[in-house]
């Protein structure tokens, strides 16, 4: 069993270069708790990201961390230059000395791409060339390109990633179907939906790896990602949680009101409580957490948990708090369960 770090770093409320200051010290913090990876969002036009570009927010995180992987999930890969983006790919990968990860997608908000002057109806034709752009870079001394939305030509490439051939890539799901092509490519899929569809998604990951690669001993991370808050009572925990979730709340709904939309297949609770019903959070004490995070890991047949420990307006110290006694209560306690699963 691992354990990552999810964050949008959205808006706190706080001035920006404070915000940024208090992600950097919760990073070396997860790094020094021995978490496998820390993972940040995408997005534009909304307070749902303060950290639009998450290549540079990450190039901090790389000079403050020494073991914790980085990994944008997902890099929006419509709205990059594939070619840039491989270059900061690779960049990345160097400055943290191998530890670079990376997930791709097309954007789950149609209002964010539009805001920014793309089409909705052909993101998708653009996500699958730019992929396929990105896995040329890789494999290319020399990279040419004709397509639909990119023509490169003799392009010398003079930047490699640092982990051959590439860094480990990742993918986000929402049902079983949807991890075909990531088992089939060995590729860490990580999954934020309804815990009903939990175990379905890693059961099938597990039988199309296993028909189309059926020699291979790399097993990839199969996760969840849950919002958890610990405190040293499950009150002292639902209130912290309940008192920072409006501020998250509006972020994630700003730009869809503003266009008089809902998403269609994320919808949140206005309370931490109903998230908590939903199975998409957790709130209390380290005994709490644990056997609630342990289940949830059991029930899904999961080797990785995503936690998400900051967001909207909760103070520094109680974040701080939280990772404290998480790492020190939480952890070892999923992990002594784990060992005794079928």
């Amino acid at each position: 069993m691992k354990f990552g770090v999810f964050d949008q770093n959205d808006i706190s409320g706080r001035p920006l270069h404070i915000q940024y200051d208090e992600r950097l010290e919760l990073t070396q913090m997860y790094d020094e708790a021995g978490f496998h990876c820390y993972h940040l969002s995408e997005h534009h036009a909304t307070t749902l990201s303060m950290g639009p570009s998450q290549s540079v927010f990450l190039s901090a995180v790389a000079q403050r961390t020494h073991q914790m992987r980085l990994c944008p999930l997902v890099y929006l890969l419509p709205i990059h230059h594939p070619v840039r983006l491989a270059e900061e790919i690779c960049m990345l990968d160097h400055l943290s000395k191998g530890r670079f990860e990376f997930g791709v997608g097309r954007g789950a908000n149609p209002h964010e791409l539009e805001a920014l002057g793309f089409d909705r109806a052909v993101v998708g034709d653009m996500y699958a060339e730019s992929y396929e752009i990105l896995m040329k870079y890789f494999s290319s001394e020399v990279l040419d390109h004709q397509g639909k939305f990119w023509n490169i030509h003799n392009l010398p490439v003079t930047v490699k990633p640092y982990q051959t051939p590439h860094p480990k890539i990742w993918y986000a799901v929402g049902s079983a179907d949807a991890t075909v092509w990531p088992a089939h490519h060995n590729v860490n899929i990580i999954c934020g939906g309804p815990e009903g569809k939990v175990r379905d998604i890693s059961e099938r990951y597990r039988l199309e790896a296993a028909a189309h690669r059926p020699s291979s001993t790399d097993e990839a991370l199969i996760g969840i990602w849950r919002y958890v808050v610990v405190a040293e009572t499950d009150e002292a925990a639902m209130h912290i949680a309940e008192s920072a979730w409006p501020s998250f709340y509006e972020s994630f709904y700003k730009l869809w009101r503003v266009h008089g939309t809902e998403p269609e297949r994320v919808k949140l609770s206005p309370t931490y409580a109903g998230m908590v019903a939903s199975g998409h959070a957790v709130a209390g004490s380290p005994h709490t957490v644990a056997r609630a995070l342990s289940q949830k890991a059991q029930d899904g047949k999961l080797n990785y948990l995503v936690s998400q420990f900051m967001f909207g307006d909760m103070p520094h110290a109680h974040a701080k708090r939280s990772v404290e006694l998480f790492s020190k209560d939480v952890m070892p306690a999923i992990q002594a369960a784990s060992k005794t699963w079928p």
